[in-house]
């Protein structure tokens, strides 16, 4: 094997204190996550005390206002924070990415007195949040949702059960979506809910293919009250709180993916230059060198793609189609990427001793969370041609 050590992305940040960012999220990657990583994938261990640290280190509100606790950061750079997470282990990166998108619907639609109440605990105070939109019948419809919220006094009490939620049993808030009112999106309603109020409950979590670390569980909620100064937004308001929190949430899972890409490159990289064959290394022969440069290609083309989508959201302008289509092409490449990977390390890679096969198992899952890349698809393509006749 060669001693070469991977050599880390050179970035273009647009201040002196993004890049100092950038230098702590890799003292602490090389620090507290890289080197526990793959022993605590395996044994399904979720590191909260690294979240912790993370929210300590200011580093689990980075694009959200000072003023509650926030970073005050670009999305340029704060999705660029997740890649370097992503590719020392995803369970931290997503994780990251889950919880911006749980704080996103108060920070963006709650009041004045809500954001001043909750925020700073949120963003800075050690807190781990959660999003609850899907349900077991309700995936890629996420609008045909069930779980239901009534209107009781000054309470509403929410029924129902959520699925594949990340930090599912384990958060301390969940972003809720339930019905309020009638069929469709313009009967959904979005609350803040404590994690331990009375009638939550978490399911055994699920067992994955990959992102063992990661719990996703159901949620059942059996008449959980919630007091209506903890409903987000106005009444039938919470599938635009939604939409909007996906498309900010689909360029975290981007991020998250380029982040994969990355370290499964690293790996093919110095094992090709290290593993000798027929008297020299493996990276000489061009079949190999062909992969390694389509790998690198890839890579460079996704983060490129993520990146001008969070350009335009830092400038205000529209960015929907370009999150949906930095959703599809980041997270379809780090599939191939990883792929590629484990071709190139042979049988090694296809053992647990090395990590590219832990990294291909990853991989896929972030080609079917914030919508499938069969949706993104359909969401471009209403951009492109107008929406489906009907």
């Amino acid at each position: 094997m060669s001693d070469r050590a991977p050599q880390w992305v050179e970035r273009r940040l647009p201040t002196e204190e993004s890049s100092q960012l950038i230098d702590l999220v890799r003292d602490i990657v090389q620090r507290e996550i890289a080197p526990r990583a793959a022993e605590e994938e395996e044994a399904g261990h979720f590191p909260r005390e690294v979240f912790t640290l993370l929210s300590q280190s200011g580093l689990l509100g980075l694009p959200y206002d000072s003023e509650h606790g926030g970073g005050d950061q670009p999305y340029e750079v704060y999705l660029q924070v997740l890649e370097e997470l992503s590719a020392a282990r995803l369970t931290v990166g997503l994780g990251v990415s889950v919880h911006s998108l749980a704080c996103h619907a108060l920070a963006g639609y709650g009041t004045k007195d809500q954001r001043t109440e909750h925020l700073p605990a949120m963003l800075s105070g050690g807190l781990l949040g959660a999003y609850c939109l899907s349900e077991p019948a309700s995936g890629s419809d996420a609008a045909s949702l069930r779980t239901k919220a009534v209107r009781d006094g000054d309470d509403w009490v929410i029924t129902g059960t959520k699925a594949w939620i990340t930090h599912g049993g384990i958060a301390d808030f969940y972003t809720v979506l339930a019905r309020t009112g009638a069929e469709g999106a313009r009967g959904i309603t979005a609350f803040l809910v404590p994690g331990d109020a009375a009638g939550l409950s978490a399911a055994v979590p699920e067992k994955k293919m990959g992102m063992k670390g990661s719990p996703t569980a159901q949620l059942h909620f059996d008449g959980v009250r919630v007091p209506d100064a903890r409903r987000i937004g106005d009444e039938g308001q919470g599938f635009a709180v939604a939409l909007s929190a996906l498309d900010s949430g689909r360029l975290g899972i981007a991020a998250c993916a380029i982040g994969v890409a990355q370290a499964a490159l690293n790996e093919a990289l110095g094992y090709a230059t290290g593993r000798e064959q027929f008297g020299r290394p493996i990276a000489d022969f061009q079949g190999l060198r062909f992969m390694l440069a389509d790998m690198a290609t890839r890579i460079e083309a996704g983060r490129a793609l993520y990146l001008e989508a969070a350009r335009l959201r830092d400038a205000g302008r529209p960015f929907s189609r370009q999150a949906a289509m930095a959703k599809l092409f980041c997270t379809d490449a780090a599939m191939q990427v990883t792929v590629d990977a484990v071709q190139v390390l042979g049988g090694y890679g296809y053992t647990q001793d090395f990590p590219v096969e832990r990294l291909m198992r990853e991989a896929k899952v972030l080609q079917i969370v914030e919508g499938t890349n069969q949706i993104q698809r359909m969401v471009i393509a209403r951009h492109l041609a107008g929406p489906e006749s009907r």
